[in-house]
């Protein structure tokens, strides 16, 4: 991972635009479950000996279905999560009003437990309470445990979408083109798409691309592997 710059310019840039979570979480997890539900499917209805038609049929109901159904999700707990944002500043906008000097003395808890303490504490106590959103956003943060910068559901629900669509096809592909042992590429293939997966994570960790990858390769295994025996148990 590369270092930011330091300058002034490049500091002032980015405090005045923090990323956020951004949208990692949302692209992992609709990823690793669209290549993980499309293949089970595919590992359960293969190991019933049904037709490719009702694999590929399955297949995409699955991919638009549930892709659709976790981007709803995603969106309904990412709205859930902002409209806790925005009640949780209504109510200390209520107290500042309300409670001003007991509020104070909450921020004066919260920068004392940054370190600060005498005169200085006294004196950054005073510049945050002097603006109404500075005093908000540092109560959200302190008491609450929350970030300042608000979630997008709209955003969050169409990177879970687009990860699980792209990802959850990759399993139908050997049977849409008809390729000879097609169940043996699918799976192949979608192993393949686990471990990249993985390797991608961990360019936001500090695990190595290797052990990242092979865990996520184990999780999408198992998942196929427990489908296929189900269905193996149904096979006629």
């Amino acid at each position: 991972m590369a270092d930011h710059g330091h300058s002034q310019l490049e500091i002032a840039d980015r405090i005045d635009a923090p990323p956020g979570r951004g949208f990692l979480r949302d692209v992992v997890y609709g990823g690793i479950d669209g290549s993980v539900t499309t293949l089970a499917i595919v590992a359960g209805v293969a190991g019933a000996g049904l037709s490719s038609f009702v694999i590929v049929a399955l297949g995409l109901a699955n991919v638009l279905a549930d892709g659709f159904s976790m981007a709803a999700g995603n969106y309904s707990g990412t709205k859930a999560e902002l409209d806790n944002i925005r009640r949780i500043r209504a109510i200390e906008e209520r107290h500042i009003r309300l409670y001003p000097d007991g509020e104070r003395g909450e921020v004066l808890e919260i920068l004392s437990r940054k370190g600060l303490s005498g005169r200085v504490l006294e004196q950054a106590t005073d510049a945050i309470t002097a603006d109404r959103d500075t005093w908000i956003n540092l109560m959200i943060e302190g008491e609450y445990g929350l970030g300042s910068v608000d979630p997008h559901p709209l955003k969050a629900a169409a990177a879970t979408f687009a990860a699980f669509v792209v990802a959850g096809m990759v399993p139908l592909v050997p049977f849409l083109l008809g390729v000879q042992g097609a169940f043996a590429a699918s799976v192949l293939m979608t192993l393949g798409v686990f471990f990249a997966i993985g390797a991608m994570k961990s360019r936001w960790s500090l695990a190595p691309w290797w052990h990242s990858g092979l865990e996520t390769l184990a999780i999408g295994g198992a998942a196929a592997a427990i489908a296929y025996v189900v269905g193996s148990m149904f096979h006629p």
